[in-house]
């Protein structure tokens, strides 16, 4: 009986995860331009005041909104559910009864909210988009630590739990979506062991074991990225293997960062996959870059109220070396719980974040309000930009992700157990703001592209070439001409889950077609290893002004 209460288990997980297909059309998104800043440092947007909630976990879908869920045992929050519904749950820790969200959908082309509704807690939690599009999301806290929960992009959607589909707790674990479609979900707090979704079985993991500093962790939230031959890349703590999830062996082991400091939470610093450039498919160049995190020994002094200088060290490895080792950045100011964001044209922006302390709460001081831009083809020295700071403090629990228009989107920051709005150093905050990168100044316009094809929503397949239409109101420079592809992350605690830019291969230079009218033909990713099948935001890039992205599911 219970061999057969599995099977049918995992025949609804699987159909869960591979059976929806959304029509979906878009109109170009609007937003006003900003006018040129100071050398094109950037600019700041106040999108809305408050939200009611306050966004610690984000994900965008391909219908151009965002899922952002805190947790559901704050207490009220300042978003009342709708049509007087109320959670009940007799093993929240707060509030058995809730008639507020916990959760809200924001709409990119209206700038509106919508309020959602959560069952069990989502605290600290995981989370991947599947090929159809859907936002699976794992674990939490509390009576939410086993479940999974589905979303479904839809103007009228809400949250679909489906149980304990999970073997063991995920507090603080990392997913990532691989090459044959299913999710893998590693770790979280005391759990040194892997699985998957649909649901298989528990894979025990020594690494994470290896990497935990007791009484401290500094290895939840693993970076976690998908390598070129279908392994993964794992970071923790300070240490970086590549690793075959289904043979459960580590293939190579790198040096460990230099200074053997952590930068994993709750010394939380950040990390990135560096865009893989498929020009030459076979020789593809595979880096990470690791920014930021607190020096060991800083979450245990922290708590004790003294609060130890951020990490102001990037390091970049390239895995795909034959000889791998670390080289180290200074960047221009010190920063734990900073985000990394990959922008269209490939560079990344380090946003959000604190100078002192660590990731916890009340433990995080001296907030860095300047973002800095990385430019990964620069030469060393010459790679960070210091942009146009913002003037909301976000600490511990923001979030940050990039808009198909090019904006970044920020939102978050609690560094309090529960709600807290006054007499405190940083008061939970409820808003939401964009960043717009230099190349969204309105001085940029006549260089800025705009994708007429393929169309919104155009199913790509492997291995194939893809004509791609744009206009651009000024001159061109044929030669500084690309497209790329970003796959959406889901961000939460400092990292951007199944983050990754692709550089697809000129197979055929631009060409004219008419007057302000050009083409250019691509080639698209020649299999899953490299691109993971799902949404994906395509753009091209004019002398690294990106145009406005278009959603294209490649299959």
């Amino acid at each position: 009986m219970s061999r057969c209460l599995n099977i049918l288990s995992f025949l609804f997980s699987f159909t869960l995860l591979f059976t929806f297909t959304p029509p979906f059309s878009h109109p170009i998104l609007t937003w006003t331009a900003a006018a040129a800043t100071d050398g094109g440092r950037g600019s700041w947007q106040l999108l809305m005041k408050s939200i009611g909630i306050s966004a610690m976990h984000m994900q965008l879908l391909n219908d151009d909104r965002v899922v952002i869920f805190d947790r559901t045992d704050f207490g009220n929050s300042n978003l009342s559910l709708p049509n007087g519904k109320c959670r009940q749950d007799p093993h929240d820790l707060k509030l058995k009864i809730d008639c507020t969200a916990h959760s809200a959908e924001y709409n990119v082309a209206t700038n509106s909210i919508r309020p959602l509704m959560v069952l069990t807690d989502v605290w600290c939690s995981s989370g991947t988009v599947t090929s159809d599009g859907r936002l699976i999301q794992t674990g939490g806290f509390n009576d939410g630590d086993r479940v999974v929960r589905i979303f479904q992009p839809c103007a009228t959607c809400d949250w679909q739990e489906v149980g304990a589909q999970l073997i063991a707790r995920r507090w603080y674990a990392t997913n990532h979506i691989l090459p044959d479609g299913r999710i893998i979900i590693i770790g979280g707090r005391q759990q040194f062991n892997y699985e998957f979704f649909p649901k298989s079985n528990l894979v025990n993991f020594p690494f994470l074991g290896e990497t935990n500093d007791v009484g401290v962790e500094n290895n939840l939230y693993p970076f976690v990225f998908l390598n070129v031959d279908g392994n993964l890349v794992i970071f923790a703590n300070n240490r970086t293997i590549l690793y075959n999830y289904n043979k459960n062996t580590v293939v190579k082991t790198y040096p460990t960062i230099p200074g053997g400091d952590p930068r994993s939470y709750p010394s939380t610093g950040s990390a990135v996959l560096l865009p893989l450039k498929l020009t030459n498919p076979k020789n593809i160049q595979v880096e990470i870059l690791v920014c930021g995190g607190a020096p060991r020994g800083s979450y245990q002094s922290a708590t004790k109220g003294h609060f130890v200088g951020a990490l102001n060290t990037c390091g970049r490895l390239r895995i795909s070396d034959p000889n791998p080792q670390w080289t180290m950045e200074a960047m221009p100011s010190a920063r734990v719980m900073g985000d990394m964001v990959i922008l269209p044209n490939g560079q990344v922006i380090i946003i959000n974040g604190a100078g002192a302390g660590a990731a916890g709460w009340e433990i995080g001081r001296n907030p860095v309000l300047s973002p800095v831009i990385y430019r990964p083809d620069s030469p060393i020295g010459s790679r960070f930009e210091v942009q146009n700071p913002s003037t909301i403090p976000r600490m511990y629990h923001s979030t940050a992700i990039l808009l198909r228009d090019g904006r970044v989107l920020v939102g978050g920051s609690n560094p309090h157990q529960y709600y807290v709005f006054s007499n405190v150093l940083f008061p939970t905050e409820l808003s939401l703001e964009a960043f717009l990168p230099g190349y969204l100044d309105s001085s940029m316009s006549n260089l800025r592209p705009q994708i007429v094809s393929p169309a919104s929503h155009t199913k790509i397949g492997y291995g194939q070439v893809v004509t791609v239409g744009f206009t651009a109101v000024g001159p061109v420079k044929l030669t500084k001409i690309k497209v790329t592809m970003v796959a959406p992350s889901f961000t939460t605690h400092s990292f951007s889950m199944n983050q990754r830019l692709l550089v697809l291969k000129t197979v055929k230079q631009v060409r004219m077609v008419k007057k302000s009218t050009y083409q250019i033909q691509v080639g698209t990713p020649g299999s899953t290893n490299l691109a993971p099948s799902g949404y994906y935001m395509m753009f091209v890039v004019h002398q690294n002004i990106p145009s406005e992205g278009t959603w294209v599911q490649i299959q």
